[in-house]
């Protein structure tokens, strides 16, 4: 995905916290994820290193994405595929994305430290995005802050004292600006 520039909603302070994983119960993954066309062909191409992470009866990289394909500016190569979405009978949805495990970890994200690669090797941008979100510049913002404190399993909480939202996102906000330009070509790493 294209980085994206940083909106002034993220410099200010919102009374805001992290719900610390597995609290939200991977609320975020029960309908899947748009994934670039660039990394999803990326994911199927490392199935040797993912497979063995996926739950029993999801290990075929062709069952990984549907056949929707759509146009998306912020993807680096302009297009995107959906994950599957299977039944998950441990998610309150009762749905989630296949490379969600029981365990509510994600599978990319295993096999990418498994392998030493950094957790977010295959981690697909829009996952590694959420909670924050892009606004219709491109920017990368954070929606009503209470509204998302309030979600069933958000993985924001109200909180005591406020936070700079990019404080509370820095990790996120550093891996992302260090992501491919949309002119520059794919990491083969």
């Amino acid at each position: 995905m294209k980085p994206a520039l940083r909106s002034l909603r993220l410099s200010q302070s919102e009374p805001l916290q992290r719900c610390g994983w597995p609290v939200c119960g991977a609320a975020c993954c029960y309908a899947g994820v748009w994934v670039d066309t660039t990394q999803a062909n990326d994911i199927q191409n490392h199935s040797d290193l993912i497979a063995p992470h996926m739950s029993e009866g999801a290990r075929d990289p062709r069952d990984w994405f549907d056949d929707r394909l759509e146009h998306d500016s912020h993807a680096l190569s302009g297009q995107v595929r959906h994950t599957r979405v299977a039944a998950a009978p441990q998610h309150y949805m009762g749905t989630a994305c296949i490379f969600l495990r029981a365990d509510f970890k994600c599978a990319l994200q295993i096999a990418a430290e498994d392998a030493g690669l950094g957790g977010w090797r295959f981690k697909p941008f829009y996952c590694i995005l959420h909670p924050l979100d892009l606004d219709d510049h491109g920017r990368i913002t954070l929606d009503d802050a209470q509204a998302l404190a309030d979600e069933p399993g958000s993985c924001l909480r109200s909180a005591e004292s406020a936070t700079r939202i990019d404080a509370l996102f820095a990790e996120e906000l550093t891996h992302l600006a260090g992501r491919p330009s949309p002119d520059s070509s794919p990491s083969k790493a």
